[in-house]
């Protein structure tokens, strides 16, 4: 790949003086070319003229007039104000096609990489920005105070220094972990120290580390039944042996199992997921106790526990643990947004450093600047007037979603949070509403995908924060129409 127009210009298969065609002319053919054959990618940012010009010592007006004849032609688009772009024609070819034609020899691909593939989630949607409603795991988006976020960041930006932009440590900034720590104190009435903190992407990031750290194959890992797709097939890639256990309505039934060697239990118990169980206070204890005989470890992956505890706490199952068995696990992903990427796990200090030299190896650490302005969002008490908003704002989407869905759904009563169970009053199986609806831009995703028996329920699972009024109504409408 050339780095520069002046080079390709040099390497061109055309000639720039060629006496055959006027001088502009041969230009616009050396681009084009080069356009065609994605040596100039599509959208690139052609060079001012001026620029161009002054590279290879010819006029701006015969730059100028290769560029409106490149316009003519469809291969440039020219923006007032801001340059000329490449927009090459769509034509259809098969990627890597000329390479495989000459049969090369390549590495065969490990069988770690064969197993993620294989139990890769078959994403239910496209994510496409048309499907955000109801897609689960939404907060609710226009409520993200970007203002504050934007002026927290110019302030940071304005004081970093040339360190600030060096590498950080895995673990995490020690202001955020404190911010964090002492935030978790507060609101989740968890005491830890904030070197047990570590700084990561999401759940998924967390639950990647210490699969790798705790498991060999063939381990054992118990998991609710059902449970977060995305968990159980990362589990499933690092050769770990799944054992399912019931949820009922007192939340993960750990005591009838007879497996005599566990490792990992990964709950939900602020929430289950999907099911919107709140673990009663005695089988937290049940499940510690049985850990305990089992020698095996816990993740407590509290993804909604700022909703699910707000107005009727329950203490955490790493605040009850007293024999540093629970690995806690948190987001901000679904509390603020997404495209955030930060989350946050308190680990028993004796997996600190086995933790630490797999994250150092592999992803390294989280953006300082995502970091610093997380911290300075906790200690301005932002997020905790952004929680009172989301919570007001989801009760009454909740509500909403609920008054104009009855004909067609049946909503199950669950716990707070930002998501909701329906069952399909007309008998349709979840997995073909999910394609129906999901061709009017409706995401529901289908609970009969989220067990990992044979035996299924059926419903569709439906996430409403994050969808407004208006939207709401039109939306819902469509589910009706389709389902009724």
């Amino acid at each position: 790949m050339f780095s520069t127009i002046k080079n390709i210009v040099k390497h061109s298969e055309f000639s720039l003086v060629s006496n055959e065609h006027s001088l502009y002319q041969n230009l616009y053919l050396i681009l084009r070319d080069a356009i065609n054959k994605k040596i100039i990618p599509d959208g690139t940012k052609l060079p001012a003229s001026r620029v161009l010009a002054k590279d290879l010592t010819i006029a701006r007006s015969t730059v100028v007039k290769s560029y409106e004849l490149l316009v003519l032609e469809k291969f440039v688009i020219s923006k007032q104000g801001s340059g000329y772009f490449v927009s090459a024609p769509k034509v259809s070819f098969i990627s890597f096609n000329e390479k495989e034609k000459k049969n090369y020899k390549y590495p065969k691909i490990s069988r770690k990489a064969k197993l993620f593939s294989k139990y890769k989630y078959i994403s239910t949607d496209n994510f496409s920005k048309n499907n955000v409603a109801f897609r689960p795991g939404l907060p609710p988006l226009d409520l993200f105070p970007v203002k504050k976020w934007k002026n927290l960041s110019n302030s940071y930006w304005r004081e970093t220094t040339p360190t600030n932009l060096s590498y950080a440590p895995s673990e995490g900034l020690d202001s955020l972990r404190l911010s964090i720590s002492n935030y978790l104190k507060l609101y989740r009435n968890i005491d830890c120290d904030y070197n047990q903190i570590m700084i990561v992407s999401g759940s998924l990031h967390s639950l990647y580390l210490i699969g790798n750290t705790i498991l060999d194959k063939n381990d054992t890992v118990i998991m609710e039944n059902p449970t977060f797709p995305r968990a159980y097939n990362l589990f499933k890639s690092l050769k770990a042996n799944i054992v399912p256990c019931n949820v009922d309505g007192y939340g993960m039934h750990i005591k009838p199992l007879k497996q005599d060697k566990t490792k990992l239990i990964y709950s939900t118990p602020s929430n289950q997921y999907p099911l919107g169980v709140k673990m009663s206070y005695e089988r937290r204890l049940e499940l510690l106790q049985w850990a305990s005989t089992k020698n095996a470890l816990i993740i407590e992956d509290d993804y909604d526990h700022e909703f699910s505890n707000w107005d009727d706490p329950t203490p955490s199952l790493f605040s009850l643990d007293v024999e540093s068995r629970v690995i806690y696990q948190g987001t901000f992903n679904k509390l603020l947004h997404p495209s955030l990427r930060l989350g946050y796990m308190i680990v028993p200090k004796y997996l600190i450093d086995p933790i630490k030299s797999i994250y150092e190896q592999s992803s390294r650490f989280v953006p300082s600047s995502t970091q610093e302005i997380m911290s300075r969002f906790i200690d301005k008490d932002y997020l905790n007037h952004h929680l009172r908003s989301v919570i007001e704002t989801a009760k009454e989407r909740r509500a909403l979603f609920v008054n104009y869905t009855k004909e067609s759904l049946e909503i199950k009563d669950s716990h707070e949070g930002l998501h909701l169970i329906s069952k399909i009053k007309n008998g349709t199986s979840d997995l073909d509403a999910f394609k129906k609806l999901l061709n009017h831009n409706v995401v529901a995703y289908p609970l009969s995908n989220y067990y990992i028996t044979k035996e299924k329920e059926q419903g569709l699972i439906m996430g409403y924060s994050s969808v407004n009024n208006k939207v709401m109504k039109d939306k819902t409408a469509v589910i009706n129409s389709i389902l009724k």
